[in-house]
C-alpha cells in the first residue's frame, strides 16, 4: 500500500511538473522566437547534438523527443523530491510547499548548468534568454507544489458514537 501511494505521489508530480515546464518552454519559445517549437526541439540535442537546437519545423525527431526527454527529466526529479520531501513528514501550507518546490527547482538548475556535462544541459537555453529560463524553472517549483496538493491525502473525518468511532 505504501508503494502504491509513492508511485501515485510520483506520477502525479511528475504529470503536473512535465505539463507546466513543457508549456512554460513552449510559451516562452512563441513570446521570444514567435516559434514554440523551437525550444522543444532544443532539448533533443541531448541525442542529435547542435543540430537540434536550430530546428524550428515541429516534428517526431525533435520535438517530440524534446518533449519526451523533459518528461523524463521532469519524472526523475519528481522521484527525488518525492524522496526528500516524503509525504507523511510534509508540512502542510502553501509556504512550506513552495519551499519545497523551490528548493527541487533549485538544485535542478544547479545541477542542469553546474554538474552535468554540456551535451546532458536541457538545451532550451540555446534558444532562450536568461529570463525564460528563470521561468522555466519557475514552472517546475510551481509544477511540484501543484502535484503535492493533487496528492494531498485528506483524512476522513471522525465521528464518535459514545464508545465506537466511526470513520
Amino acid at each position: 500500500m505504501k508503494d502504491t501511494h509513492a508511485f501515485r505521489s510520483i506520477l502525479s508530480l511528475t504529470a503536473s511538473t512535465t505539463a507546466a515546464t513543457t508549456a512554460a518552454i513552449a510559451a516562452a519559445g512563441a513570446l521570444e522566437l514567435r516559434n514554440a517549437a523551437a525550444p522543444l526541439n532544443a532539448v533533443s540535442h541531448i541525442l542529435w547534438g547542435d543540430t537540434a537546437a536550430r530546428q524550428n519545423d515541429i516534428s517526431a525527431r525533435y520535438t517530440a523527443l524534446g518533449t519526451a526527454i523533459n518528461a523524463a527529466a521532469m519524472a526523475s526529479w519528481c522521484v527525488l523530491h518525492h524522496a526528500i520531501f516524503r509525504p507523511d513528514r510534509r508540512r502542510a501550507g502553501l509556504a512550506p510547499a513552495l519551499a519545497r518546490g523551490t528548493a527541487t527547482a533549485a538544485a535542478a538548475y544547479v545541477v542542469d548548468y553546474y554538474v552535468v556535462p554540456r551535451r546532458l544541459t536541457p538545451g532550451f537555453e540555446k534558444r532562450l534568454s536568461g529570463r525564460s529560463m528563470f521561468a522555466v524553472y519557475a514552472a517546475l517549483a510551481l509544477g511540484l507544489v501543484i502535484g503535492e496538493q493533487m496528492t494531498r491525502r485528506i483524512r476522513p473525518a471522525r465521528v464518535s458514537v459514545g464508545r465506537l468511532l466511526i470513520r
